[in-house]
């Protein structure tokens, strides 16, 4: 059978294009990405506020173009409209919308919601956790890549997020994060390999380097085949708990994740929601508890929805 035909549309966030990838990858679609931009104010303004209309675009090429996809993949806000609007400019075309896209959730053919965010509805998948691209493949192929840099049988990598709206990523809350580390793992001879992310700042790399340069590695910017050789180097993981789709992404790797968490500075209700869920399915613990190994099943669920996804096609 022919691969169907995927358009991935997102507003360009790592984490949003690491779940439409994802399940574009796990559906064995062929995928193009379109990053969306919206005219002002509507950039600004909720899809259940925003007119389902082409003027809201900036830029329109993938709305008019004759090639019409089989499957429209979409995740953020900002994506909503578009979807929409490609679906109702070709009824055959099937859309999925990951995240709750705060409008009626027939506008699309199935919805993709973590379970933390108790969406419910005919067409909506739970999944547990973030949908991600990351595979095991990928992983272990990535593994020579950083061995030079650490040479050590006892690693431990630290995946670093940045600020949002619930966590401040302020220097005290960091330089404790650091100091929970040294004395949990440094001062058990392991080395440390500390990764960041898109959101990480360029003064909380600095202060990584300057905390912990002497203590393993620091790599200086975004470099995806150090995330995934730090992921197969490490016998355990601590990602910091300003984000939902790195926790899940380490989830594949099998590896003890241990969570650094922050103050929040206002109600993360839905975090903590996540934190439970992935506690209570032997994935994580927080940073600070004794340091032992465990095991669970790598967590894939791009997979396991991929395959319902692609039963309800084929019917």
């Amino acid at each position: 059978m022919e691969k169907l035909k995927a358009l991935l549309l997102t507003q360009g966030m790592h984490g949003m294009i690491s779940q439409v990838e994802g399940m574009a990858k796990a559906l064995n679609a062929d995928f193009s990405h379109k990053i969306i931009r919206l005219n002002f104010p509507w950039n600004l303004i909720p899809p259940k506020f925003t007119p389902t209309s082409e003027l809201i675009l900036k830029d329109r090429t993938y709305i008019t173009e004759e090639e019409t996809p089989d499957l429209v993949i979409s995740c953020g806000r900002k994506s909503v409209v578009p979807s929409i609007l490609l679906r109702k400019k070709n009824p055959k075309i099937f859309t999925i919308h990951i995240q709750d896209p705060k409008v009626s959730l027939k506008n699309f053919d199935i919805i993709i919601a973590p379970e933390h965010d108790n969406l419910k509805g005919d067409n909506v998948y739970s999944s547990k956790g973030a949908i991600h691209y990351i595979t095991e493949t990928e992983i272990e192929k990535a593994k020579p890549y950083l061995i030079k840099k650490i040479n050590s049988q006892k690693v431990v990598s630290l995946i670093l997020g940045g600020p949002n709206k619930y966590y401040s990523f302020d220097e005290a809350q960091l330089i404790q994060i650091f100091d929970k580390i040294k004395s949990n793992f440094v001062s058990k001879d392991y080395k440390v390999i500390v990764i960041p992310s898109m959101r990480t700042p360029k003064a909380s790399i600095e202060l990584a380097k300057k905390e912990m340069g002497s203590c393993g590695h620091v790599v200086n910017s975004v470099d995806k085949q150090a995330y995934l050789s730090a992921y197969a180097l490490a016998n355990y993981v601590v990602v910091t708990c300003d984000s939902t789709s790195m926790i899940s992404e380490a989830a594949i790797s099998g590896k003890p994740i241990f969570i650094a968490h922050m103050n929040a500075k206002r109600n993360n209700y839905r975090f903590e929601r996540f934190f439970d869920l992935f506690k209570k399915m032997g994935i994580t613990r927080d940073l600070g508890e004794k340091i032992e190994t465990w095991s669970y099943n790598k967590h894939n669920e791009a997979e396991r929805i991929a395959t319902l996804i692609n039963n309800k096609i084929k019917n």
